[in-house]
């Protein structure tokens, strides 16, 4: 297991409140790369539908993708298990970094506001 998701690199922007207006706030000030595929996802699960159903699903996906990007050490080492899961030709070695980025992403979600 990585050190790499115990705890974010010092000078990373805490969590924000965990709503989507300020969970919007926060991709919008340290992540903003995010933004585009935020408000697509966001008009498309949620505004054009006027439903509120999807909302924790909505929320719990892109918490994790701002906990992740707001942290550009952890952001470039879940692109560095993706990339060598991509070329990887063992089906066994890329699987377990696959597996890896899977964890990180379900533990970054469980990360709190303020931390």
């Amino acid at each position: 297991m990585s050190a790499h998701a115990a705890e974010p690199t010092p000078g990373v922007p805490p969590m924000p409140e965990r709503n989507p207006k300020a969970l919007r706030a926060a991709i919008a000030q340290h992540a903003p790369q995010l933004l585009p595929d935020f408000d697509e996802h966001w008009k498309r699960a949620i505004a054009d539908t006027f439903d509120i159903g999807p909302l924790p699903a909505f929320m719990a996906r892109w918490w994790g993708e701002y906990a992740i990007a707001r942290d550009p050490e952890l952001d470039a080492h879940m692109a560095d298990l993706h990339h060598r899961a991509a070329e990887s030709t063992d089906l066994a070695d890329a699987q377990a970094l696959l597996e890896e980025a899977s964890e990180i992403r379900h533990r970054v979600r469980e990360t709190e506001p303020g931390e």
